[in-house]
């Protein structure tokens, strides 16, 4: 079947969800020897960077889900997975949906001890980790067995895999997590039918440019990994994951893979921008995708200057130089970005905008009694969508606290403009009440210092309020061949705005050297504010 109808086909099938896409692919007559995944380790003696088919890739999770079956595993029993290679996260989470379990997928960059107390949690029958994070596990008390490592698991016999698991659209499908930074994360949960709410969507569309050879440059354990594979698969498209997101990694793997789309998270476009992107080789790319965190718009315009598209002119189909960024707002509890705008180099609607929300979605800006506020007036961003996640798992108190008038708060700051475009100016735990009707954001300070400063790639504005009032700290990561000693104060304060200006404290200048290597901008901020900010000024 073509791909063309076969998204269609996958679009309007009442049996397809999260957890089956790879098994209802091949049953609507998929060509067992078109794409599957690649992934940049070994699989099984498969070699690393040689794409599995699709029909290969359903053998070695068949052997999982044999191995898996074999130790007791069965539908709807919860299992963590902590490793750090793509293949080991997404093969055991196909494996164990095939079985109807339900994989928890954990960051491997957790502390041990945060990790051994959200497995305790769960509540789940056992644990996959890779060697390395079993080493990190040892002495914890996990309340349930180690299974072995999910590259073992590759060993089971793929004929004696039982047959797929029948899901139900509220069946749980996956548990991915919140990041963690100032505790145990919550554990998000996402059903069969939710999870697969905003694919479906997507397959009833016309196939965006920049969707046929894609690298991704998401988190493994993350929900937006998940989506991603699944909306591959029903793509018949060719992917590449990434089991480090690093820029340079990133890069390396643009010019030897060349894809024609790159999804990632804000953090990654920002270790971007602190390369001359001009001397790299990124024509390939047409579409660069993000999602979690709004973006930049310093970051966003060094990406959309390089690449290339085709675009439609009276001599037909041309390519152009440039390329198109697709931003948005999401987070694992959304199960997809709520959002999207898209930014080309003579586009210049930016501002912390974040764009219209999908036609799946419902969004509202409301008061703290869950009211709605009139366009251009600051409120809690509120959502009701079938992608959102279906509580957290076993903890119903949070769920409910996060629930207001039918609307799920997402914990987000924003406003709309009288067109229906949403802008996010901050996450409400990094503002600041400052009295007097006025709130200082973070966020949006961020974008204002690096639009004011060139010689700046990236900056985090930690505002506090204490006993002797309002403060602000700026530490700027410099470019490379910036003057390290130039005092920045002033600039800075200019660029923050009277008010926010008023309460700058110090202004700290950092190497890219010097900054933790993370995977969301939320994370980022607490361990810059963690290394650096933790002493009182001399």
């Amino acid at each position: 079947m073509r791909n063309r109808g076969l998204r269609g086909v996958l679009a309007a099938d009442e049996r397809i969800g999260a957890g089956n896409v790879l098994a209802r692919v091949l049953a609507h007559g998929a060509d067992p020897d078109g794409p599957g995944l690649t992934f940049d380790t070994g699989v099984d003696g498969h070699p690393a960077g040689r794409a599995l088919t699709l029909g290969q890739l359903d053998e070695r999770v068949a052997a999982r889900a044999a191995w898996l079956h074999e130790r007791g595993i069965k539908p709807r029993d919860p299992v963590a997975v902590w490793a750090t290679a793509a293949a080991d996260m997404v093969l055991s989470f196909l494996a164990l949906s095939r079985l109807g379990a339900i994989p928890a997928l954990m960051n491997g960059r957790l502390r041990p001890e945060i990790a051994a107390e959200y497995v305790r949690r769960l509540r789940g029958v056992g644990v996959l980790a890779d060697d390395a994070h079993r080493a990190l596990l040892a002495g914890h008390d996990l309340g349930v067995p180690l299974l072995g490592t999910p590259a073992e698991a590759g060993a089971g016999d793929p004929t004696a895999a039982p047959g797929h698991y029948r899901h139900h659209a509220d069946d749980p499908v996956v548990i991915t997590h919140t990041s963690g930074t100032t505790g145990v994360p919550k554990a998000v949960l996402h059903s069969h039918a939710s999870l697969f709410a905003a694919t479906r969507h997507l397959l009833a569309m016309p196939q965006a440019q920049g969707t046929r050879r894609i690298l991704n440059a998401l988190p493994a354990p993350h929900t937006a990994t998940v989506l991603m594979v699944n909306q591959a698969l029903g793509n018949r498209a060719e992917m590449l994951l990434l089991s480090d997101q690093g820029g340079e990694r990133v890069l390396e793997a643009i010019q030897r893979w060349r894809p024609d789309g790159v999804f990632g998270f804000s953090v990654t476009w920002a270790e971007l921008a602190r390369f001359d992107l001009s001397a790299y080789d990124l024509d390939s790319v047409s579409l660069w995708f993000n999602t979690g965190d709004c973006s930049h718009e310093p970051h966003v315009r060094r990406l959309v200057a390089v690449g290339s598209r085709d675009v439609v002119t009276r001599d037909g189909v041309t390519r152009v130089p440039g390329s198109v960024f697709i931003d948005g707002l999401g987070s694992s509890e959304m199960g997809h970005s709520m959002f999207h705008i898209t930014h080309r180099v003579d586009t210049d609607r930016y501002g912390r905008c974040v764009g219209r929300p999908y036609r799946f979605a419902r969004v509202a800006v409301l008061d703290a009694a869950g009211e709605p506020v009139p366009a251009g007036e600051v409120g809690w961003l509120g959502i009701d969508s079938p992608s959102l996640f279906r509580g957290y798992w076993n903890d119903s108190v949070t769920t409910y606290r996060s629930r207001q008038r039918g609307w799920y708060l997402t914990g987000d700051l924003v406003y709309a403009d009288d067109e229906g475009r949403y802008y996010h100016l901050d996450r409400a735990v990094d503002s600041v009440d400052a009295g007097d009707g006025r709130r200082f954001y973070t966020a949006l300070s961020e974008e204002r210092v690096l639009a004011a400063c060139p010689d700046v790639t990236d900056c985090t504005v930690v505002i506090t309020s204490g006993a002797g009032g309002v403060v602000t700290d700026v530490l700027l990561e410099l470019a490379a061949g910036a003057e390290a000693a130039e005092d920045r104060t002033e600039r800075v304060r200019a660029a923050l705005g009277p008010d926010v200006g008023a309460t700058l404290r110090r202004v700290v200048p950092v190497r890219s050297a010097d900054i933790p290597v993370t995977v969301t901008g939320k994370v980022r901020k607490v361990a810059l504010r963690e290394r650096y900010l933790t002493e009182s000024p001399s």
